[in-house]
């Protein structure tokens, strides 16, 4: 079994708190993206949304998820020492090879079957966790939202406008 990533939270407060922290830094990301594609100040605020803000924020906060990958024996066995928690799994149930990410905080388990593609896997169980935990579980917390805010333009441009 192997496991990467680091986050796995074990109170509502804490993946509140770094779904939050995420916000900041998508924020960057987005706009010093913008500003290696050239965007001038006018197309900067055309078209970094704040939906664009957190779709970063999304990305972010998923690649930080704590998954496990191992065979359907290792998770059956991870599923009885675990058997608190709601399963969801998405993908071929003959497939032998698994990956999951357990959200402590909801009691919670997302899983994906994998034949080859490992990395691939990870990705979708990612979006899978944060589409049936996180997302349920933080639109229900009030001012998640708080970071998806954008900047009026790009830091550092001929017209002043930014940071």
């Amino acid at each position: 079994m192997h496991t990467e990533g680091t986050l796995a939270p074990e109170t509502h407060e804490e993946a509140r708190a770094a779904f939050e922290a995420a916000g900041p830094v998508a924020q960057t990301v987005v706009r010093e993206t913008a500003r290696a594609m050239e965007f001038d100040p006018d197309e900067y605020r055309e078209r970094v949304t704040s939906d664009v803000v957190s779709t970063a924020r999304d990305v972010l906060f998923a690649a930080r998820l704590r998954v496990q990958t191992g065979t359907r024996a290792e998770f059956d066995d991870w599923r009885e020492a675990n058997d608190e928690y709601e399963v969801s799994e998405v993908g071929s149930p003959n497939v032998d090879r698994i990956v999951w990410h357990a959200a402590p905080f909801a009691r919670k388990v997302v899983a994906a079957t994998y034949q080859d593609e490992r990395d691939a896997a990870v990705e979708i169980l990612r979006r899978q966790a944060l589409g049936r935990i996180y997302r349920v579980e933080l639109d229900a917390m009030e001012g998640a939202a708080a970071t998806d805010v954008v900047d009026d333009g790009i830091a550092g441009d001929e017209t002043g406008g930014g940071e």
